[in-house]
């Protein structure tokens, strides 16, 4: 098992509750493939270096995990295919 950090810039135009639901669809797929969520932090609103889709500003989450080197390619490709995340990044800590 190896630790990883997933940034995530998620549309800035979602409520609460389809924040979360996308929010909740990440975390699944992360324990779905036997991985553990270490620490989860929204860091909320900001604005981004550049306009992505049409949009000035993003709601950033950054999660610590722990999972296979296996696991990564599904959870990037879902990742992808998630239309209200606009950009992630997955990178090994340590």
């Amino acid at each position: 098992m190896r630790k990883y950090e997933l940034m995530c810039i998620i549309q800035p135009d979602l409520d609460e509750t389809a924040f979360n639901g996308v929010l909740d669809k990440v975390k699944g797929w992360i324990s779905d493939s036997g991985g553990n969520i270490d620490k989860a932090e929204v860091w909320g609103r900001r604005k981004l270096a550049y306009i992505i889709e049409k949009h000035r500003e993003g709601q950033y989450v950054l999660l610590n995990v722990t999972m296979e080197p296996a696991a990564t390619f599904d959870l990037e490709r879902n990742l992808r295919y998630q239309e209200s995340i606009m950009r992630h990044m997955l990178s090994v800590v340590g």
